[in-house]
């Protein structure tokens, strides 16, 4: 028993000792000095082509932003418009420039990447399966940005996320919600796309009045202001229409005014036409009821 253990470390120490030698032997072989002169050389190559690449990526920002900035001047190109396309046609080349330094280095070391591009199918097949979804974002993304869907600083609502568009890409659309919430939406998830920022937006107002009120000195007096507010209010796009005296829940009437904005402006519009309504008629007399009436027997 024992003449067999020490037969086995015998054995295992020959084999130790010749795999030693075969790598000092490998060791004993290199060149150093080729070696060390193609890492520099190399190493020194890669640094030389970065900094050509980053001097190019400088140039080639500085003429979009300048590009961009010519049709800035022009009215006819609307501001978030160029934005968008400005954003986009950064980031596109900048991607483009990574797939050039990545593709460039590999090459330099000395790895085949069209080999092994070639050689990787069944790896490839499976990217692309795995790639669907990422494809689907781009096409996506790129007709919402063809047909003009939506820009920079439009308020959207997309499904239930409703916001201004703080940007617009091939892969994602990024949504700011009201309470700063920046939201990031793969473009293939975008179905219905609700853009409140094109046309003129419709605004109601209600001026809550007494049924025995008169109704037509009421619609007079809001007459007459709404010929004053179109001269004062620019976001105003359309003539005021009065509607009338309208029913409201819980046992209320109200006249109707209503007016078309631009897009936006909604909020500012209605508050001002109200409290120059309300103004106008407690100036006149005429009361505004402050709680809900009561019409039951």
């Amino acid at each position: 028993m024992q003449e067999t253990t020490t037969s086995t470390q015998l054995e295992i120490a020959k084999q130790t000792k010749k795999g030693i030698h075969v790598f000092q032997k490998f060791w004993d072989g290199l060149d150093w000095e080729k070696i060390i002169s193609t890492v520099i050389y190399k190493t020194m190559l890669i640094l030389l082509f970065l900094v050509i690449l980053l001097i190019i990526r400088k140039i080639v920002i500085r003429l979009i932003e300048k590009s961009f900035n010519n049709y800035r001047k022009k009215e006819v190109y609307s501001e978030s418009r160029i934005k968008t396309l400005e954003t986009l046609s950064k980031n596109f080349f900048q991607y483009f420039l990574f797939f050039v330094i990545v593709y460039s280095v590999l090459t330099i070391i000395g790895i085949p990447v069209g080999s092994l591009i070639a050689g990787a199918g069944i790896f490839g097949v499976a990217l692309g399966l795995g790639a669907q979804g990422f494809i689907n974002d781009v096409i996506t993304g790129f007709f919402i940005i063809y047909e003009r869907q939506l820009d920079v600083g439009d308020h959207v609502i997309l499904d239930t996320v409703e916001g201004i568009v703080d940007q617009v890409g091939l892969r994602t659309t990024q949504v700011k919600s009201f309470d700063g919430t920046l939201n990031y939406i793969p473009n293939r998830q975008i179905l219905i796309v609700s853009n409140l920022s094109r046309e003129n937006q419709q605004v109601l107002i209600d001026i809550r009045v007494n049924p025995d009120e008169d109704i037509e000195k009421v619609k007079q007096i809001m007459h007459e202001i709404n010929e004053k507010l179109v001269t004062e209010i620019p976001e105003i796009k359309t003539e005021p229409t009065i509607i009338g005296l309208i029913p409201l829940p819980n046992g209320t009437f109200a006249v109707r005014s209503i007016v078309y904005a631009l897009a936006g402006s909604q909020v500012i519009v209605k508050s001002k036409m109200t409290t120059a309504y309300v103004e106008a008629l407690t100036n006149a007399g005429i009361s505004i009821p402050t709680t809900p009436i009561n019409l039951g027997i």
